[in-house]
């Protein structure tokens, strides 16, 4: 990814008063805005308990005492930032711990609260707050003699949110032709981990604060860009990606211009034999980066192919003659 340029300018906020960070991406764009008009009404879909976010390992024991029968209150709130405010919806808290006669670190109590209150034995616990894909795992200990209204708990996500824009050919992408997946930054080993697939854009999506790559499709199959952007706590973050495609429908003709064939078997490859893209069917449509394939069908035992170069923005029928 090249930089283009980066500026920082000022951004009136409610209670956080935060900057607004701006940069170019190539080959799109992202800015960074304060939480004031993204934090309520979210439409990301949050992951069902168990997705999304990890568990304790199986068999992993408490580090602390086991858990006495005297039980104490547990209250928890959740923040974006250290010092933002605390976050009023769309947060799910898991609690695991020891089950009664077992060795085992097991979920045992779920919550979809804001403020949630738990009632615990005495004991050590490990606690996850999640908010969309962002989220914290640690550990609590309750102890006994506390508040009547218990004792509070706080949990700082480090977490900001993204949103993608995506655009074909300088105007927004038509509705339902664009996803893309969201990847960690590269660990040690120079690898990527898979964040969340099959992501649509303009919706926001709640990730903890850090360098993401972004791996956007438009159609089926090679109109790909890729970005990375920094997602930063308390913030949201705005990408745009640009898409550079052309369409092709593919038809199999006795002769030009005549009716296509059913049940024709196609194969668009790159100019080295790389396989793009296989389909079945008369007359199959496909988005493609611009640049130059063969394509090649097949009917009735016999094969038949053609060179063919496509331009940016280009809406083309490709008519193979049997011959």
């Amino acid at each position: 990814m090249r930089e283009h340029r980066s500026r920082v300018r000022p951004l009136t906020a409610a209670a956080l008063g935060l900057l607004s960070l701006a940069w170019v991406l190539s080959p799109g764009v992202a800015r960074a805005q304060s939480p004031a008009d993204w934090l309520t009404g979210l439409q990301e879909h949050v992951a069902p308990p168990g997705q999304g976010t990890p568990s304790p390992q199986p068999g992993r024991e408490s580090s602390g005492p086991e858990q006495s029968e005297e039980t104490a209150y547990v209250r928890m709130v959740a923040r974006l930032t250290a010092d933002g405010e605390e976050i009023e919806e769309g947060l799910t808290w898991r609690v695991y711990g020891h089950a009664a006669g077992e060795g085992k670190t097991s979920l045992i109590a779920t919550k979809q609260d804001a403020r949630p209150s738990f009632k615990l034995k005495v004991g050590d616990y490990i606690v996850n707050a999640a908010f969309g894909r962002a989220h914290i795992t640690r550990r609590i200990s309750v102890k006994p003699g506390g508040p009547a209204d218990g004792t509070m708990e706080e949990f700082v996500l480090n977490a900001g949110g993204l949103r993608v824009k995506a655009l074909v050919s300088g105007a927004d992408a038509p509705h339902n032709t664009v996803s893309y997946a969201i990847y960690s930054d590269r660990d040690q080993t120079d690898n990527r981990k898979l964040v969340l697939s099959a992501a649509k854009p303009n919706l926001i999506i709640r990730l903890n604060a850090g360098i993401y790559h972004i791996v956007s499709t438009y159609g089926d199959c090679n109109a790909v860009v890729r970005s990375d952007v920094t997602v930063e706590a308390g913030k949201l973050t705005e990408a745009t990606v640009t898409h550079s495609a052309a369409k092709a429908t593919l038809k199999l003709v006795h002769r030009a211009g005549g009716e296509a064939l059913p049940d024709t078997q196609w194969t668009i490859q790159t100019p080295q034999g790389d396989e793009v893209k296989e389909s079945v069917g008369a007359l199959p449509t496909h988005i493609l980066a611009p640049g130059n394939y063969t394509v090649i069908a097949k009917s009735q035992g016999r094969v038949f192919q053609r060179d063919i170069a496509l331009s940016n923005g280009e809406t083309t029928q490709v008519e193979l003659i049997m011959k």
